[in-house]
């Protein structure tokens, strides 16, 4: 997510530059070829570009909407999160209790029951983003530009870190073992948190109706996990990405074409503006189908993702501070404008 005002000009430029250097040169050949050689039929009319511009006005216009959808939906997920992980730390801390214990227990020992349950919902959403950073073949940070541009202005931690030493800092050794055989690692650690629960009810910590109420929240983190899996593995139809991306490019040669007669009607020397404003014009196309392409996938690990990390390190400092636990992180500040 880019948390400042706005994407600098010079981030603009670097991310599409290669567009640009592209766009100039499909105009400029047209234009030589007109003004310099005398191919004067290459020129077309206006009117058929226009309504080809507008055509794929419409059809880039859809795509970004959505595209911001899916954002939004993915945004929306992990702050039902949020909410659900403040809830589960309230909840614990007041439904696990020894005034029904079957057998004795020390206040030490009950306390190191609720922040069992709490780190190992820290391991949770550790497993969760780790796999929602992986990488599918659709997705555009992988693309040169994209991948220069990250390469630049920001890293992602998900990218550079690997999963079970991070997961070692809330597991138990035995745990990370036991869940490291299975490929949807958050969904078992959830299966953890419910054995837990059990053993919890047998003991007397918690009894029937807390232990319903406890057990609906894993199920709301499941419901949460299920919406972010379902975004993350099901892309924007391919169909509509490819014929989108066609007509993109059947319009940006065409422009310069469709601008010969209209600059060349101006004046002996004016015709050569239409290069400038011919990439211009495709830059602008290019540029919007750019941003669809990489709002599309909120959880890729670009500058356009929703702050997943971020928002389970706030998590985790919410949670931590609310059981006086030690090693308490601080938040996650952006570079350069980017945080996620």
């Amino acid at each position: 997510m880019h948390s400042g005002k706005q994407f600098s000009f010079q981030e603009v430029i670097f991310w599409t530059r290669k567009d640009i250097y592209s766009l100039l040169i499909i105009s400029f050949i047209p234009t030589f070829c007109y003004a310099v050689l005398g191919w004067t039929w290459l020129s077309i009319p206006w009117l058929p570009v226009a309504l080809l511009g507008t055509a794929v006005a419409f059809v880039v216009g859809f795509k970004n909407n959505a595209s911001y959808d899916r954002m939004w939906e993915a945004r929306k997920s992990w702050g039902a999160i949020v909410n659900a992980s403040r809830s589960w730390g309230i909840m614990v801390k007041d439904f696990v209790s020894h005034r029904h214990a079957v057998s004795p227990i020390s206040d030490a020992e009950l306390r190191a029951e609720q922040q069992k349950l709490i780190l190992r919902h820290l391991a949770w959403l550790t497993a969760l983003r780790y796999q929602l950073r992986e990488a599918r073949v659709w997705e555009a940070i992988y693309k040169p530009h994209n991948q220069e541009y990250k390469d630049k202005w920001f890293k992602v931690s998900e990218h550079n870190h690997d999963l079970h030493d991070q997961l070692r800092k809330y597991l138990s050794e035995e745990e990370v073992n036991a869940i490291g055989q299975y490929s949807n690692k958050a969904a078992q650690i959830m299966a953890l948190q419910g054995d837990h629960l059990q053993a919890l009810l047998h003991k007397g910590l918690i009894e029937d109706f807390r232990h319903m109420e406890l057990q609906k929240l894993l199920v709301e983190f499941y419901n949460q996990q299920g919406v972010s899996e379902r975004i993350k593995n099901f892309p924007y139809p391919r169909q509509f990405a490819t014929l989108n991306l066609y007509f993109i490019k059947i319009f940006v040669v065409l422009v310069p074409l469709g601008m010969l007669q209209e600059f060349d009607k101006a004046g002996e020397h004016f015709i050569w503006l239409s290069v400038p404003f011919s990439a211009l014009s495709t830059w602008i196309f290019t540029t919007l189908e750019k941003i669809g392409e990489s709002t599309e996938s909120p959880f890729e690990g670009s500058a356009n993702d929703v702050p997943i990390t971020a928002i389970s390190r706030n998590i985790e400092i919410d949670l931590k501070e609310m059981f006086g636990m030690p090693d308490i992180p601080a938040p996650l500040k952006p570079e350069n404008n980017i945080l996620l």
